[in-house]
């Protein structure tokens, strides 16, 4: 079965391990990953990997992509250098395609406004107060949340967002399935791994 990329958007500094889980299992099921950066320059992650980006947020287009993939990072709250990502975001949502946030690309996106009529999820209700964004109300204390097309989660939940963008894309893990992936990666039960595996 042919699919649209997903586009894992790279910055300075990007949190690298908050997306492991989620591009690793997306390409064992036949997503190509590209990635998407403000230039075609190389980027360096926290964890100090310089990836060399495919493309840039300039050519990237909603229709040529199944998902955009939002990593945090510390530039989320250093100023607007990351606001076109969250431009972009917008532009991904209104044209029907998921968007996966996680950890600063939250903050990023509630000053965009997208969390203003959205459930959504963070590292805390209160950094997300502090954007001064409408959508406090809409805040759930849970480790990932699904609204439509838009997956948030804080930063210690990698694998928790992993599972909600595996439910929303639909053809990864599903069901029991899904289930089991999650309590084997999050929870280390090795019960979940013969579920996984049958």
């Amino acid at each position: 079965m042919s699919r649209k990329p997903v586009h894992l958007a790279l910055y300075n500094a990007f949190a690298d391990w908050e997306t492991g889980h989620t591009t690793a299992w997306l390409a064992r099921f036949g997503y190509e990953i590209r990635t998407v950066a403000a230039t075609a320059d190389p980027v360096v992650s926290i964890g100090g990997l310089r990836v060399q980006p495919d493309l840039s947020l300039a050519e990237l287009r909603p229709e040529d992509s199944s998902l955009l993939i939002l990593p945090g990072g510390d530039l989320w709250d250093a100023g607007d250098d990351l606001a076109p990502f969250a431009r972009t975001a917008r532009a991904f949502l209104a044209a029907g395609v998921p968007v996966g946030a996680i950890c600063g690309a939250t903050a990023g996106l509630a000053r965009e406004g997208l969390l203003d009529d959205r459930a959504h999820t963070s590292a805390a209700s209160m950094y997300l107060a502090a954007t001064g964004y409408k959508g406090g109300e809409r805040y759930v204390e849970t480790d990932a949340v699904t609204d439509g097309d838009l997956i948030t989660a804080g930063p210690t939940e990698p694998v928790a967002f992993a599972r909600e963008i595996f439910g929303r894309l639909g053809d990864v893990f599903e069901g029991d399935r899904l289930d089991a992936w999650y309590r084997l990666f999050h929870d280390s039960d090795p019960a979940a791994y013969e579920t996984l595996n049958s």
